[in-house]
C-alpha cells in the first residue's frame, strides 16, 4: 500500500501543480476591462485606436510640466514594448498649444529612441474633452486641457487597468508623474495585454 500511495503522489502532485499554476497564468495573463468603447478619434485622422494596442494620454497647453513626464513615459514604458507590432502611443494635443515647444520635446525624445509609433495627434479642445469624459473615470481634465493620467486601451477600444488594486481598488489610469507607479504597476500591465494578444495570435495560428 506505501508502494502504491508513493507512486500515487508523485503522479498526481506534479498534474495538481500544473493545474494551479496554469490557473496562476491564465488569470495574470487578462487585464480587466473597466470601459467598453472608447471614443475614436476623428475619421478624418491618420492615427485611430481601432485594432491598436493604444497608451492613450492628454497632453494640455502647459508642455513645461508635462515634458519630465513625457520623458519618464519614453524610458520605462515606450522604449522597451516599442517593436511589439500594434502597439502605439497616442497624445491628444489641443490645437491652441505651443507647436515650437512641442516640437523641441519630440526633437528631444527622438533622440533617445524611435518614436516613429508615438503620435501626437492634435484636435479641438471640445473633441479631447469628449474623449476623456468618454472613458467614464473619475479623473478631470486640469485647466489647460491635459491629464497627468494615461490610459490602456486595447484594439476594441476597451479602457484596460486594475479593478483590484492595492491602492485605488479599481485603477482606471497610470500617473505618468509617479515613477513608481510607472515601473511597479503599468510596465506590468502593459507586458500583461501584451502576452494576452500574442497568446491570442499564437492560438488562432494553431486553429487553421
Amino acid at each position: 500500500m506505501k508502494k502504491y500511495f508513493v507512486l500515487g503522489v508523485l503522479f498526481i502532485l506534479p498534474i495538481v501543480a500544473y493545474l494551479f499554476f496554469a490557473s496562476g497564468i491564465h488569470n495574470f495573463a487578462k487585464l480587466p476591462i473597466l470601459k467598453e468603447d472608447v471614443p475614436e478619434l476623428q475619421a478624418a485622422s491618420a492615427v485611430q485606436l481601432q485594432n491598436k494596442i493604444t497608451v492613450l494620454g492628454f497632453l494640455g497647453n502647459t508642455i513645461e510640466r508635462e515634458g519630465g513626464d513625457l520623458f519618464n513615459l519614453n524610458q520605462k514604458i515606450f522604449k522597451p514594448f516599442r517593436e511589439f507590432d500594434d502597439f502605439q502611443f497616442v497624445y491628444l494635443v489641443p490645437q491652441t498649444i505651443d507647436a515650437t515647444e512641442l516640437d523641441r520635446v519630440k526633437t528631444e525624445l527622438a533622440r533617445l529612441t524611435d518614436i516613429s509609433n508615438w503620435h501626437f495627434v492634435s484636435l479641438p479642445q471640445e473633441t479631447i474633452t469628449a474623449i476623456f469624459k468618454g472613458l467614464n473615470t473619475p479623473y478631470d481634465l486640469m485647466a489647460d486641457g491635459g491629464s497627468k493620467y494615461i490610459f490602456i486601451v486595447d484594439k476594441d477600444r476597451n479602457l484596460r487597468g486594475r479593478d483590484d488594486d492595492e491602492d485605488e481598488g479599481v485603477l482606471y489610469g497610470y500617473d505618468s508623474s509617479d515613477i513608481a507607479e510607472l515601473s511597479n504597476k503599468m510596465k506590468d500591465d502593459v507586458k500583461i495585454i501584451l502576452a494576452e494578444y500574442r497568446l491570442a495570435l499564437k492560438k488562432n495560428n494553431a486553429d487553421r
